[in-house]
């Protein structure tokens, strides 16, 4: 996962993360009490990853939030697209009534595209809100889709 972490926080196009992220930092923050995460593995490699969890605590916690990251030698070969469906999937079982993207990079095109065709809508546009590390100070957009309820 520390390698997957590492070449999408290193790209500097995708995430908010500092490139200089720490091991400790990714570890505290993909394996916090709240978060579950979840992997994919092709032969033994980890070639892909998301966390899910609450969006915001108490009274938002009925909104899941997730980050999705595929090892760059993986990408194109369906692993994003099963990831998010296993995370919506487990984000509907669990009992969340909606999931919302809080940062998708506008520059992001691939994971933008994925998402709307999975049933996403763009629920607020924040303007020049990541600096992105070629393209200077671009968009972000917030994306939320209700989600069936499986159970009680």
């Amino acid at each position: 996962m520390w390698v997957i972490f590492r070449e999408v926080a290193e790209g500097g196009n995708t995430i908010p993360t500092s490139t200089s992220a720490s091991k400790e930092a990714m570890h505290g923050d993909w394996f916090d009490v709240s978060t579950t995460s979840y992997v994919a593995v092709e032969e033994n490699l980890v070639v892909g990853m998301y966390k899910l969890g609450a969006n915001q605590p108490d009274l938002g916690s009925h909104v899941a939030t997730a980050t999705f990251m595929v090892l760059s030698s993986h990408r194109g070969k369906g692993f994003g697209t099963a990831l998010v469906e296993h995370c919506l999937s487990e984000a509907s079982a669990a009992g969340f009534a909606a999931i919302q993207f809080n940062f998708v990079v506008s520059s992001n095109v691939v994971a933008l595209s994925l998402y709307k065709k999975l049933g996403f809508s763009v629920a607020g546009t924040l303007p020049g809100a990541f600096r992105h590390c070629e393209l200077g100070y671009i968009d972000a957009h917030v994306l939320f889709m209700a989600l069936p309820q499986t159970g009680t």
